[in-house]
């Protein structure tokens, strides 16, 4: 069912199973089959799973990315782009996908540049080795981390320290290209004009070949080669619809589409101009997976937006769906009364003028006579919630007596039923 349709909202009474079973596809997809209890998982396992929970003040910052600020080490406040968790979640899968289709000469071309880099950077002393950029300027490496690599040019009147991108230093090694000139530097990236950070891409590259190159062509590379085995992500969306859809997902809502995934569906983000290179676009590859839960009846979101909807399957979760989450009660006595009782309410409920099957009880209400009694569940839970459905009806309080009558509280009041939850 997901894996044909790429994303599906699982929808239908609360307390049906919907989060509960969201998890367990999840679990079943990315073990192939092995098992669907999420608790078995191990922790590598647990990031091709990511599980969020839409609210009517999330937006595109929180998923995708946003400016958020930060303390500048001059002490003043700044900004700074980071990315939400759906854009952190997607690319783990990405990577994942585009190592898949790495060769073996790919690999070993990416480890030889991830050594070359090590070596070349705990060889130097930051802050106190010199370097030259092509016009003779002099520069100092004072830090790097697993993002940038930070530079402080002590001669320049205007501009004293500058970043650099790691993942663009690598490239340029695994590339194997001679980069003879900084304009080479600058047509390697696609990029429309020549910047200052070239200049540094340029000496830096140049400066580890010089060091260590030679020393790696002279040497055999003695690991294993292992091609990366393709990976399935699944992201949760709880309670979908309680977000503004359109604007929490802006532009992805085309890259989602079954139909768009991979390169032909990517697009620019809105903080596109801000990225380390402005020309990136955003795909989201075909081991991705959605799933999003959202009950029928919430009468306090708007309804699903029709561009977003279109791009779901919709699948529906019935209330005597999943009894199985009721095995985790105390025995079975207790499992037993609760099924009689909710299928007794639920057949009630249906028979109410201007209420459906979307209004039935699901099990995981049930799954409190862990910590209620059953008449504590009726006046603490169920007793509400039934009271919002039905307000504003001509007869609530037969209609309520009817449905206490259904799920047996009469009896239970009057102490006529054993209320021992121990069985």
């Amino acid at each position: 069912m997901l894996l044909k349709s790429k994303n599906i909202i699982l929808h239908g009474a609360p307390g049906t199973g919907k989060t509960y079973l969201a998890r367990k596809i999840a679990t079943d997809i990315i073990t192939n089959g092995e098992f669907d209890d999420y608790t078995r998982l191990n922790d590598e396992q647990k990031k091709q799973i990511e599980f969020v929970q839409f609210h009517p003040s999330y937006d595109y910052s929180d998923f995708v990315e946003g400016l958020c600020p930060k303390i500048n080490d001059d002490g003043s406040i700044g900004f700074e782009l980071r990315d939400g968790i759906f854009m952190e979640f997607v690319e783990r899968a990405r990577k994942n996908y585009e190592n898949t289709k790495k060769t073996k000469d790919d690999i070993k071309k990416e480890i030889m540049a991830q050594e070359l880099m090590e070596k070349f950077f705990s060889a130097i002393d930051f802050e106190s080795t010199s370097f030259k950029i092509k016009t003779g300027n002099e520069f100092k490496i004072t830090d790097i981390d697993d993002n940038k690599i930070y530079i402080y040019i002590p001669n320049n009147p205007s501009i004293k320290n500058i970043t650099i991108d790691v993942e663009k230093v690598k490239r340029m090694l695994e590339s194997g290209k001679e980069f003879k000139q900084i304009k080479d530097v600058t047509q390697f990236f696609n990029d429309k004009v020549q910047t200052q950070q070239h200049s540094y891409y340029f000496a830096i590259v140049k400066e580890i070949k010089e060091r260590w190159e030679k020393e790696e062509k002279r040497r055999k590379l003695n690991k294993d080669i292992n091609i990366e085995k393709l990976k399935k992500f699944i992201f949760i969306i709880d309670e979908i619809n309680r977000g503004e859809i359109s604007k929490i997902f802006g532009e992805l809502f085309f890259a989602i589409d079954p139909g768009y995934r991979g390169k032909a569906g990517e697009v620019s983000t809105q903080y596109a101009n801000l990225h380390l290179n402005p020309n990136d676009k955003f795909y989201i590859p075909d081991n991705v997976y959605i799933i999003g839960t959202m009950n029928d009846i919430d009468r306090s979101v708007d309804s699903f937006d029709f561009a977003m909807r279109r791009r779901f399957r919709f699948v529906e979760v019935k209330a005597n769906e999943h009894i199985e989450m009721l095995n985790s009660l105390k025995n079975e006595k207790i499992k037993k009364k609760a099924i009689e009782r909710m299928e007794s309410l639920n057949n009630a409920i249906v028979e109410v003028d201007g209420l459906n099957t979307n209004y039935q009880i699901g099990a995981a209400y049930f799954l409190k006579l862990n910590e209620l009694t059953f008449e504590q569940l009726w006046t603490d839970c169920l007793k509400p919630l039934l009271e919002d459905y039905i307000q504003g009806m001509y007869d609530e309080e037969d209609i309520m007596e009817k449905l206490a009558e259904a799920y047996g509280y009469n009896e239970l009041r009057k102490g006529n039923i054993n209320e021992d939850t121990k069985g």
